[in-house]
């Protein structure tokens, strides 16, 4: 018998189908996690004036499908609060059903079809500064819920920025980019004037030894020629 024949002893058997059960286990996680999320954007903090009205972005993901899903916004003052729900959308197919539990303020604008459960939250006050969560629950997933967090801060007015380092650092580099230019342009033009004037002295080689050539040519021709009786 072959090495290739020998069976599997019973650890062998046992070890193995240890190793494929760690694999399956390992590859459903995996897909759990990447297969269902929600994003609230790439802000996770808003700033906003007291008295205006604030979009809370959200998201949501799912490789599978998710009817008869569940999404909900919750709010806390502080990260130590207790979760108090301010809206909740219960899909019955894929049809929403809002309810409203805590401000008739809040308002869901995004459209579940589109995979978006995003709120406005309307005139807002410094009461409304917090940690807004946004979660998502399908039963398409073995119930699997993920969620997302935003802060939102409520300001009586905006920081004035002072710009004027900003400023400065920009008019240095301007000036350093035209002088670079400035500088170029001078070198350019030396170059040029330096293969004129090269040029010139070339034609003007050239020009005096074919004079002289002719006056040498010249001279022989006299001494040669025979006197006149």
């Amino acid at each position: 018998m072959t090495a290739a024949q020998v069976p599997l002893g019973i650890d062998g058997a046992e070890s193995a189908k240890r190793v494929l059960v760690a694999i399956l286990i390992g590859f459903v996680l995996f897909h759990v996690n990447v297969g269902l999320e929600v994003n609230i954007g790439k802000l996770p903090t808003i700033n906003v004036l007291n008295g205006t009205d604030v979009l809370l972005p959200c998201t949501f993901h799912s490789c599978m499908d998710y009817k008869n899903s569940e999404f909900k916004w919750t709010f806390q003052k502080n990260k130590t609060d207790e979760l108090q729900t301010i809206i909740r959308i219960r899909l019955k197919g894929k049809t929403p059903n809002v309810i409203k539990e805590k401000d008739s303020r809040v308002e869901l604008i995004g459209q579940v079809k589109l995979k978006n459960i995003s709120l406005l939250l309307a005139n807002v006050d410094f009461e409304d500064t917090g940690f807004y969560t946004c979660f998502f629950k399908n039963p398409q997933e073995k119930n699997q819920e993920v969620n997302s967090t935003i802060r939102l801060i409520v300001l009586s007015e905006f920081l004035q920025v002072d710009n004027t380092l900003t400023y400065l650092i920009l008019s240095i580099v301007g000036g350093v980019i035209g002088i670079l230019i400035l500088l170029f342009i001078i070198k350019k033009l030396v170059m040029f004037l330096v293969k004129q004037v090269g040029k010139k002295k070339k034609e003007c080689l050239v020009n005096s030894c074919a004079h002289t050539e002719r006056g040498h040519y010249s001279s022989k021709a006299d001494i040669k020629s025979p006197p006149k009786a």
